[in-house]
């Protein structure tokens, strides 16, 4: 990887560890769907007079189909998900779940024939899904099986968004394609929300929305198309073992939520089968490369 993709790499890595804890405190007093809609609709306006002052929109709309395909895997399902399922899981936990989604990557992208396994990531997938095994089996309380569902078909919203960017959007503004798509995403939220619409929105509430729409959402997308530009639909994706770090971090620290057995076991393993499963063989290193990456940044190996 590039230094450039590192230093995104890196800055995605806690920016989008961050909303796990705002939207565990936002769901306590609000319905999930109208968190979504609020980050989706205040993010989208923030971005909105830049967006058209570019003209990046006209194009954008003009290829409505894989931008509506992309909403709907990477926003409308995944936040709403998140959401539901933090109303009763921890948010280290969902953290540490999605933690899975450079693992499902590289099995769709390899599957399409864009990536091929060999014995280290067919190793790398057996690890990482045994670190999220342990952590399902470890902390999570099974008597409530839509929420784990709610977070495994997220991950695979997040592992399929990267490739449609790379495949249908890669190619047209990134101002256009984010703010696009958060707008697509507040009209789709906006005749549930209404029906869910509190009659008081607490303090801690409004201003976790507000954070995830600026930092997490508006601010957070634009590095994120930066990252796939530069690494990849795949390994953008792997920015998620980054983000349980941070999760962990803030649950603990900021929540008071307990440090676990499924955590301590789980997370080193999900991070080692990412790395693994999803790190470039010798022959598909490009000149640009950093070598030793390990050594270069805190620890983590090149992809």
């Amino acid at each position: 990887m590039t230094r450039r993709g590192w230093a995104l790499f890196l800055a995605m890595g806690v920016i989008w560890g961050v909303p796990y804890a705002m939207i565990r405190i936002a769901v306590q007093d609000l319905d999930p769907i109208v968190v979504a809609f609020g980050r989706t609709l205040i993010g989208g306006l923030l971005l909105l007079p830049i967006a058209l002052y570019t003209k990046a929109l006209a194009p954008v709309f003009r290829r409505w189909r894989p931008l509506l395909l992309y909403t709907l895997v990477e926003i409308t399902g995944p936040w709403f998900l998140i959401g539901y399922a933090e109303t009763t899981l921890h948010s280290s936990t969902v953290g540490l779940l999605i933690a899975a989604v450079p693992l499902i990557a590289m099995v769709i992208v390899t599957t399409l024939g864009h990536e091929r396994f060999d014995a280290r990531r067919v190793a790398g997938l057996m690890v990482g899904f045994a670190g999220v095994a342990a952590l399902v089996g470890l902390d999570i309380d099974l008597s409530n099986p839509a929420a784990v569902g709610a977070i495994g078909l997220t991950t695979i919203g997040y592992a399929v968004g990267p490739i449609v960017i790379d495949r249908a959007l890669a190619d047209l503004p990134p101002m256009g394609v984010v703010t696009g798509s958060l707008l697509v995403a507040a009209a789709i939220y906006a005749p549930f929300a209404g029906w869910v619409w509190p009659s008081h929105i607490t303090a801690d509430s409004a201003w976790s929305v507000l954070g995830l729409a600026v930092i997490c959402t508006a601010s957070a997308f634009l590095f994120f198309f930066a990252l796939i530009a530069e690494v990849g639909p795949a390994r953008a994706t792997v920015v998620t073992y980054i983000n349980p770090a941070v999760a962990i971090l803030l649950g603990v620290t900021a929540l008071d939520e307990p440090l676990t057995a499924g955590m301590v076991i789980g997370f080193p393993l999900v991070v080692l089968g990412s790395i693994f499963g999803t790190a470039r063989s010798r022959d598909e290193a490009g000149p640009d490369a950093v070598p030793d990456a390990p050594k270069a940044v805190a620890g983590l190996p090149e992809r």
